[in-house]
C-alpha cells in the first residue's frame, strides 16, 4: 500500500520517532496507526536492550525553581554531541516538567509515570531508538526552604541546589547564589563536620598515622596523634562546606562570608556532576566506525 508523507508526519507527531522509522512502521502495519505505534515501541525496547551495557557518562543537568521549590534532573547519554541536540534537550525538558508536576518519590516511580503517550520509560525508549544512544535518567533532586537557589555550570555538566533560612531573603539571595557557585567549584561532601561519616574519619586517621610512622624521622606517639588531628582539621576544611575557604575570597570560610550578609543559615545542598561515579568508555572511534562498516 502507499504510505503518504502526511501519514508519516502524523505518526511522527504521535510517537516522536524518526521519519524513516515511522514510514517503515506504517508499511509493516499496513497503515494501521495503533499497530505502527506498537512496532515503534517494541523497536525502542530492542534498541535500549542492545545498548544497556554501554556507558552513559555524558548528558546534561537541568534545574528549575517553581513555587519556592528547587528541582534538579540529571539525564545521561553516551556522547556530548547527542547531549547538545534538540531532540535530547526536548526529552530533558519533558522529563523535568514531569518531575515538577507529578512529584515522584524516586527514579523508578518517575519511569512508571504516564506521560500522555505511554510511560516515561517508553518515552525514553523511543528517544533511544530515534537517537541511537543509551539514555538514562540517572537521578533527580527536590529541595524546598525559605530561600532556594540553583546554579548550572559548564552548560549542564554540573548542577547545584541550595536551601537556606534567613531573616531577609532578598538581601541574602546574592550570597546564597555565591554559595551555589562555590559548591560547583569546590565539591564539598557535607554541610558541616557533624555530617562526616565516622568511618571516613577513621580511614583518614589510619592513612595519616601510617604516613607519620613511615616518616624517616621517627616521632613519639603523642606527637603523631597531634599531627594526625591537625591534618584532620584540614580534612574538615576540604569536605565540609561551611569550613571551606570561599572561592571568591580564600581568606574567608563560607560560614564567615554568610555572617557578613545577615542571619543566613544553610539548610542543605545537592550537587550533581555528569559522569560522576561512572567509568568513561575508552573505545577507539576509528575502530568502532570500521566495525560498523564491516557489518
Amino acid at each position: 500500500m502507499e504510505i503518504k508523507a502526511a501519514d508519516v508526519a502524523k505518526l511522527r507527531k504521535m510517537t516522536g520517532a524518526g521519519m524513516m522509522d515511522c514510514k517503515k512502521a506504517l508499511i509493516e502495519a499496513e497503515g494501521d496507526y495503533a499497530k505502527a505505534q506498537d512496532i515503534i515501541r517494541e523497536k525502542g525496547k530492542l534498541v535500549a536492550a542492545k545498548r544497556a551495557d554501554r556507558s552513559a557518562t555524558e548528558g546534561v543537568v537541568v534545574s528549575k525553581i517553581v513555587g519556592g521549590k528547587g528541582y534538579m534532573l540529571c539525564l545521561a547519554c553516551e556522547t556530548d554531541f547527542v547531549a547538545k541536540t534538540d531532540d535530547f534537550k526536548a526529552l530533558v525538558n519533558s522529563v523535568a516538567k514531569l518531575v515538577v508536576e507529578k512529584n515522584p518519590a524516586d527514579v523508578d516511580e518517575l519511569m512508571a509515570l504516564d506521560c500522555g503517550d505511554g510511560t516515561v520509560a517508553e518515552m525514553v525508549n523511543r528517544a533511544v531508538a530515534k537517537i541511537g544512544e543509551k539514555i538514562t535518567i540517572r537521578r533527580f533532586a527536590r529541595m524546598e526552604g525559605q530561600l532556594v537557589d540553583t546554579y548550572i555550570h559548564l552548560g549542564g555538566k554540573i548542577g547545584v541546589i541550595v536551601a537556606a533560612k534567613t531573616a531577609d531573603a532578598e538581601k541574602a539571595r546574592p550570597a546564597v547564589h555565591d554559595v551555589a557557585m562555590h559548591i560547583a567549584a569546590a565539591k564539598p561532601g557535607v554541610l558541616h563536620r557533624d555530617e562526616v561519616d565516622p568511618a571516613d574519619l577513621d580511614k583518614e586517621r589510619e592513612i595519616l598515622r601510617a604516613q607519620a610512622l613511615n616518616d624517616p624521622k621517627p616521632k613519639p606517639a603523642n606527637i603523631i596523634e597531634k599531627m594526625v588531628e591537625g591534618r584532620i582539621a584540614k580534612y574538615y576544611k576540604e569536605v565540609c562546606l561551611l569550613e571551606q575557604p570561599f572561592v571568591k575570597n580564600p581568606d574567608q570560610s563560607i560560614e564567615q562570608m554568610l555572617k557578613e550578609h545577615g542571619d543566613v543559615e544553610l539548610v542543605a545542598f545537592v550537587r550533581f556532576e555528569m559522569g560522576e561515579g561512572l567509568q568513561k568508555r575508552q573505545d577507539n572511534f576509528a575502530e568502532e566506525v570500521m566495525g560498523q562498516m564491516k557489518k
